[in-house]
């Protein structure tokens, strides 16, 4: 039964679902400006983890048999017999109706539709995508941006410019991200028969060009919301030097193309964000 249990909660993804929350918090904290609802914001988190874990589920039912040729995810909950495709369809399909009922009768309208809208994307257009095209990546990013607009609806009832900033960073952050793992994994992904950008013609090149490019914008982007007050200079100057460390890291892997510095880069980026947060709520506090 443990055993069980421990499956299903894997197969809802609970280090992505990690990151959707802090996010969305952070959306909700700077769209109200503080907490002015803690019951709201309880609420909030509650839904937006089972839209999140309902989604994972959901790609862990339709990617099953591709997992089951993959080292990386042979063993997940469904290749490895742990949990019935039925069962996990079932259970992904509740996770995400009952998140998006709660955003929709203890939030507003507009925040349950971009949870609606995230499960859309994820399940319905990346995950099928990633067999067809290398820019599911790009496609993916769009979902997995969404959570701050969510924490800023639910604050507001609205979204602005500042929102779609913080839509933006995470949106551009997710492109080196995810191109780093995609070097890394490359073989395993060929091996599933996923249409990554490392194994199309002139993968290697391509690739290296997205992560240059995606490093550079990412630097004048995270300033942004400087310029619009949303927060200080601490945040400015911060955001800078993250970046360039960002960009330093992306230069490194593309001259060696190595699997170790695609490792740092990999590092870099999942450091580059919750410290980016960290100057973020500083400023606001200072």
């Amino acid at each position: 039964m443990n055993k069980k249990i421990s499956a299903y909660i894997e197969m809802t993804k609970p280090r992505i679902m990690t990151l959707v929350l802090v996010t969305t918090a952070l959306g909700y904290y700077l769209g109200g400006q503080g907490i002015n609802s803690w019951l709201q914001f309880v609420y909030l988190l509650i839904a937006s983890g089972l839209v999140c874990g309902g989604s994972s589920v959901l790609n862990h039912y339709l990617e099953r048999d591709y997992d089951a040729k993959m080292n990386r995810t042979k063993n997940r909950p469904i290749p490895s017999g742990i949990i019935s495709p039925n069962n996990a369809l079932q259970f992904g399909i509740i996770l995400t109706l009952i998140g998006v009922f709660i955003l929709y009768t203890k939030i507003n309208i507009l925040t349950s539709f971009l949870g609606l809208l995230t499960t859309f994307l994820y399940v319905l257009v990346y995950t099928p995508m990633k067999r067809v095209s290398w820019f599911n990546t790009t496609v993916g990013a769009v979902p997995g941006a969404i959570p701050p607009l969510g924490g800023w609806a639910a604050a507001t009832g609205t979204l602005d410019f500042n929102a779609g900033m913080l839509f933006l960073i995470m949106f551009i952050w997710q492109h080196p991200h995810f191109y780093a793992i995609a070097w890394m994994l490359k073989e395993d992904y060929k091996r599933g028969g996923f249409q990554m950008l490392p194994l199309v013609e002139n993968g290697k090149q391509k690739t290296f060009t997205q992560i240059l490019w995606y490093s550079i914008i990412l630097i004048p982007v995270s300033v942004v919301p400087t310029l619009t007050g949303l927060s200080g200079y601490i945040y400015c100057v911060g955001s800078i030097v993250l970046g360039l460390l960002l960009f330093y890291t992306s230069w490194s892997f593309i001259k060696s193309g190595s699997i170790e510095d695609a490792r740092n880069l990999l590092k870099a980026t999942v450091y580059y964000l919750p410290v980016l947060l960290f100057f973020i709520i500083i400023d606001v506090q200072f």
